[in-house]
């Protein structure tokens, strides 16, 4: 037996998705000690103004390079990876200028539209994130290619360490909204610049190239245009989905109601970046090797969704049933509320959670079209009942146990789905 684990924790792939958990767990170490002061020091309304810019940021940043980025790990040779690199940083320049623009011309227009008055002397940050967002998963996508996880690791830490430690020293003296929102922006800045020390210092030695033509990056652009046409617009949608509970329930019920939601995310969100997203992050290479190879895929994607299923029972199955107490417990008396919240959002974060490996299979399975119109319907639905548990029941809570409910159910219809499609991928093969 002793043999039998020494030999499983030598695979290259259980040995990078530890790599990748040791220094997320690290992170979210830091992060779980010092959230228990950062939340006493400035309540639940800062939260909830925090919650709103993170939910502008969020809808913006996952496009910062039109998903170029994420095609970077699908190439054979690292030449075409390096011309992605590149096309990415460029779009991610491009974008920044465009947004700017945006922002000089219809700022007043914006906030009317969202109703985001509270947040409007600091949306003239979303240019930086959106510059700094495409810079760090541009370097981020090239160390997943070339495997160098322990770097990714230790910047994930330090970033963690530096940004919430500088929350609480500047809180004590001056505990503000401001703070969280400016010291989150300058966050996501760190972490690109010190990524990009990471990779000038890194040793990496590259592939043997073979004598292909050397592709343009206009070449490139189009060779990858799934990318912008579909990945993308799903990334966007998905990302709406994902931010408009808070945008809604500060239009609802008030910052405070967006603070309850915000940290459940964050605390809820811990067990997904720190299995979920390495295992996703390792399987993704990995699931792009097997593809190039010929090998069947269902298998893959089958067994890395039941191991993420029994890792998140504990932990999202704790929060359901001790959820207000947990929250009392570790954030203070004012965050007994937000534990009902997580009560629900905990059914969906934990099918969110297990269905990592289908979502990073579905480029493989030339399935983004597919994805996008999927993730279109989950907004549309999951907008809807949202907005129906405050118009027919004037409920926070009943709006986001709807909200959880409906978001599990769809992400066990994709699963299935994504299991489906790579049952007809591999008899192709």
């Amino acid at each position: 037996m002793k043999k039998e684990l020494i030999k499983f924790g030598k695979r290259p792939f259980v040995r990078n998705v530890l790599t990748v958990a040791t220094g997320t767990a690290a992170a979210q170490a830091i992060a779980l000690i010092l959230s228990p002061i950062i939340t006493r020091l400035y309540g639940p309304e800062s939260f909830g103004l925090l919650g709103a810019f993170t939910a502008i940021m969020g809808i913006v940043t996952p496009i910062a390079a039109l998903t170029y980025p994420i095609a970077i790990v699908l190439p054979k040779s690292d030449r075409e990876a390096k011309g992605l690199v590149r096309l990415s940083l460029y779009i991610s320049v491009m974008i920044t200028v465009l947004a700017s623009l945006v922002l000089i011309c219809f700022n007043k227009q914006i906030v009317g539209l969202f109703q985001i008055d509270v947040i409007a002397p600091f949306l003239y940050l979303i240019p930086f994130v959106i510059l700094f967002y495409g810079f760090r998963q541009t370097i981020e996508q090239w160390f997943i290619r070339t495997k160098q996880f322990r770097i990714t690791a230790k910047v994930s830490f330090l970033q963690v360490l530096i940004l919430n430690g500088s929350q609480v020293i500047i809180g004590l003296f001056n505990p503000v909204a401001a703070v969280l929102i400016i010291s989150t922006t300058l966050g996501h800045a760190l972490k690109a610049l010190m990524l990009f020390i990471g990779a000038k210092k890194s040793n990496y030695k590259q592939m043997g190239e073979s004598y292909e033509e050397k592709m343009t990056i206009i070449m490139l652009a189009k060779k990858y245009k799934d990318f912008p046409k579909f990945r993308a617009p799903q990334v966007l949608v998905n990302a709406i989905t994902q931010s408009f509970p808070v945008l809604l329930l500060t239009s609802f019920f008030g910052p405070t109601a967006a603070g309850f939601y915000s940290i459940s995310r964050t605390a809820l969100s811990a067990p997904a970046v720190l299995i979920g997203q390495s295992v996703g992050d390792v399987f993704y290479p990995r699931i792009s090797e097997a593809a190039n190879n010929g090998e069947e895929l269902r298998p893959l994607i089958k067994k890395a969704t039941l191991i993420l299923a029994l890792i998140g029972i504990i932990p999202f199955g704790t929060v359901i049933i001790c959820g207000p107490w947990l929250f009392s417990f570790v954030f203070g008396a004012d965050w007994k509320e937000a534990g009902e919240y997580a009560r629900w959002i905990a059914i969906w974060t934990f099918f969110m959670f297990i269905n990592q490996p289908s979502v990073r299979a579905l480029p493989l399975l030339s399935a983004q079209a597919f994805h996008l119109k999927f993730t279109v319907i989950n907004l549309i639905i999951r907008a809807s009942v949202l907005a129906a548990g405050y118009y027919f029941f004037n409920s926070d809570i009943i709006s986001i146990a709807l909200f959880g409910i409906t978001g599990a159910i769809l992400n066990i219809i994709l699963v299935l789905i994504t299991l489906h499609k790579s049952k007809n991928f591999d008899k192709s093969i």
